[in-house]
């Protein structure tokens, strides 16, 4: 085990590394074709009113490349599903599917970098987790040289046997880390609060220009005057700026200004955070990733949810050792929670601490219209990796399951700044 020795890290949990070696350093996303991913589906069957077509795209972040399409077509975006968000700083490949649209109509829609091709139909449309894993070509560039090839060789030992399975730093935002704040205190009824975090809460690295405004809101609180200086990219801003212009001290309405699934994404980081939180907790205790402890959940191939006990231990670590499980850490939600061991208390005495409760999560279901009961999982990610050095330059090839993140495995890597895998 090695400390992370990055601020920004420690900030979001994301406290420990599984292997001990030095890093790799370099660097990530050089150029898009460095880092590449390629979606398994699990596509829905039959044929049906859906249209099935495969997205490619280069620097582009979905939900605007989902609308420019919904454009091109003059449909609502609403018609259009997908399985998993990508990265927008890479080469992506995956599948979207499109109601009442037609191959014809498919023809029509030219947006650079960005290109569509349709495969099939089918009676259903696709939905978040509708796959079945996702493919990672990666090139991490200018790499200490010195102790390359071991390092690497190290790494990859590791990162087969198990790593840290944090929520990647751009699930809070690398240039600007605040979705997970804006969530708790829309996650406490504090609508006001939430607005100010996402709308003025500033960062060092970001624009100046733009750094000044959200500043200039935070010390006025005039969404008005804010507008005249908040550049016009800034989009969900300015949609929340324009409704408290339009309705004074609505906060809850400017939230809701904001897309759906962005709402509910400001709850879900929050809850990410404290998954870090407690996983980096339980390794700072001298817990392992593998050796499970009594009031651990198991995770099984099978789907299965078990909780060690002091009479199971020893069956619960074979099984572990055989790859027939892993150790679970249960994120609460709206649904009661009752503490089984260690780690569930780490949380409860975290939940505490920042004063919230399941009746808190309950009203954010109502503000935000989406579920929240709560989800257990795996504090630990196995990858098999496909490591190749040519000079200084490191490129990986990997697979992971919906909801991982291949910045976790680089970032065991290159220990690096995290400013460097943007």
């Amino acid at each position: 085990m090695k400390r992370s020795e990055y601020p920004l890290e420690q900030a979001l949990g994301m406290g420990w590394y599984a292997s001990s070696t030095d890093g790799v350093g370099g660097r990530l996303r050089t150029t898009a074709e460095d880092f590449v991913v390629e979606e398994v589906p699990d596509l829905p069957g039959g044929e049906g009113p859906f249209l099935l077509c495969t997205l490619t795209k280069r620097n582009w972040e979905l939900q605007r490349a989902v609308k420019e399409i919904a454009s091109c077509l003059g449909i609502s975006h609403k018609r259009i599903g997908w399985a998993g968000t990508k990265d927008k700083h890479a080469v992506t490949t995956q599948t979207i599917s499109l109601y009442g649209v037609t191959p014809e109509e498919i023809a029509s829609v030219s947006l650079g970098d960005l290109s569509l091709t349709v495969i099939g139909s089918a009676n259903g449309g696709l939905s978040l987790g509708s796959l079945i894993e996702n493919r990672f070509t990666v090139v991490i560039r200018d790499c200490v040289e010195e102790g390359l090839a071991d390092k690497v060789s190290e790494v990859t030992k590791v990162c087969s046997q198990g790593i840290p399975n944090y929520y990647g730093v751009q699930r809070f935002g690398v240039i600007r880390p605040i979705t997970h704040i804006a969530g708790e205190y829309l996650i406490r009824g504090d609508y006001e609060g939430a607005v100010g975090a996402y709308v003025g809460k500033s960062s060092p690295d970001e624009d100046p220009i733009v750094a000044a405004a959200r500043d200039e809101y935070l010390e006025t609180r005039d969404p008005q005057l804010t507008l005249h200086h908040l550049p016009v990219h800034l989009r969900y801003e300015r949609s929340m700026l324009h409704h408290l212009t339009n309705h004074p001290g609505d906060y809850l309405g400017a939230l809701q200004a904001l897309p759906p699934k962005l709402l509910s994404m400001l709850v879900s980081a929050f809850q990410s955070y404290l998954f870090n939180m407690v996983l980096s907790a339980r390794l700072e205790a001298g817990f392992t990733l593998t050796d499970p402890i009594p009031g651990d959940r198991l995770h099984f191939t099978n789907g299965r949810i078990d909780i060690a006990t002091e009479a199971n231990l020893s069956t619960a670590t074979m099984h572990i050792r055989r790859g027939r499980c892993r150790i679970g850490l249960f994120v609460p939600g709206a649904e009661p929670f009752t503490p089984q061991g260690r780690m569930d208390q780490m949380m409860q005495d975290l939940l505490d601490e920042h004063l919230i409760d399941r009746a808190a999560f309950k009203q954010a279901e109502t503000v935000v219209k989406t579920k929240f009961s709560g989800a257990s999982r795996p504090i630990a990610l196995t990858a098999a990796v496909d490591a190749g050095v040519e000079g200084k330059d490191l490129t990986l090839r990997f697979s992971l399951p919906p909801g991982h993140y291949a910045t976790t495995v680089c970032r065991e890597y290159m220990k690096s700044d995290p400013l460097m895998m943007i």
